[in-house]
Parts: C-alpha cells; sequence; structure tokens
C-alpha cells in the first residue's frame, strides 16, 4: 500500500522515482541574453547605439556604437561602417575601421577592409582582411613610434 502511494505521486509529478530526494533546478534560471536582429531585408542608413547584443543579417551604412556588447555581422550582412563595440565577430563583408574594447573575431566566409584596433585578434582562414592593425595590450592605445611601425607593417590581406 505504501509503495502505490509513493508510484502515484511520482506519476503526478512527472519525475523519475530513481532519487526522491534529489534536487532538480529549473532550467531557465538566468534570463536570456538580449540580442537585437537585423534581417537580411533591412537597410538601415544612419548612428545605432545600444547595450544589447547586436546581429546583422541586413545592411548597415553609417556608424555602430556598441561599447558594452558584441557585434555580429551574419553571412549576409553587409555594413559600411565604423563599429566601436566590446566584441565583433565577422562572418561577413566590413567596409569601415573597426574599434574593440575586447576581441575581433574574423571566421573563415568573412571580410574587412579598415583599420582595426582591439585587444584580442582572430583571422581564421579563408578570410580576407586589408587595413591596418592595431593591438592594445591593456585596453588602451599606446602611442610609441615602434609598436605603430610594426603594427602598420602587419597591415595585409589575408585570403585563402
Amino acid at each position: 500500500m505504501l509503495q502505490s502511494s509513493d508510484n502515484s505521486l511520482n506519476q503526478k509529478s512527472g519525475f523519475p522515482a530513481s532519487n526522491p530526494n534529489s534536487y532538480n533546478p529549473a532550467k531557465n534560471v538566468t534570463a536570456p541574453v538580449d540580442q537585437a536582429t537585423i534581417g537580411r531585408t533591412l537597410v538601415i542608413k544612419g548612428e545605432i547605439s545600444g547595450s544589447e547584443a547586436l546581429y546583422i543579417d541586413g545592411r548597415i551604412e553609417g556608424k555602430i556604437t556598441m561599447p558594452e556588447s558584441r557585434v555580429t555581422i551574419g553571412r549576409n550582412g553587409k555594413v559600411d561602417a565604423s563599429i566601436q563595440a566590446r566584441e565583433v565577430v565577422v562572418m561577413g563583408k566590413v567596409t569601415g575601421n573597426i574599434e574593440c574594447s575586447d576581441r575581433v573575431d574574423i571566421r573563415a566566409e568573412g571580410s574587412v577592409h579598415g583599420d582595426i584596433s582591439t585587444t584580442r585578434i582572430s583571422v581564421e582562414d579563408g578570410a580576407s582582411l586589408k587595413g591596418g592593425i592595431q593591438v592594445r595590450s591593456d585596453g588602451k592605445a599606446h602611442s610609441q613610434p615602434a609598436k605603430q611601425d610594426q603594427s602598420k607593417a602587419m597591415a595585409a590581406t589575408a585570403s585563402a
């Protein structure tokens, strides 16, 4: 009799009877990450600014300022703008300068034509990069001539 009542409780709650004292936390404990999306057919001319992540699969002309966020240019994205963000991921095409406080990641199918200033950079095989690269060591730009000359020497076009 005692077993049948335990089984009926387990069937009602939907939890397996393997360990009745186990703790099953809710899967959505934290709020989902906010991300704005600019779709394939959208064309925006002007300035974009904000504090949430931005995914661009359309076309942007102007200026993008997201200093605390991530900006991702999708495979269909075309950006003719300067970008200022914490992190930039390029899978589409960017024409303009990129200034990052953390990291620039140019994927294999991505293309950047402009100068990049960041603390970390990753360029995958097959990516296209034409412009100057300045890698800062502590998040602040250095004005030492030797380092600037070295960063200009690193300006190159990398394509597969």
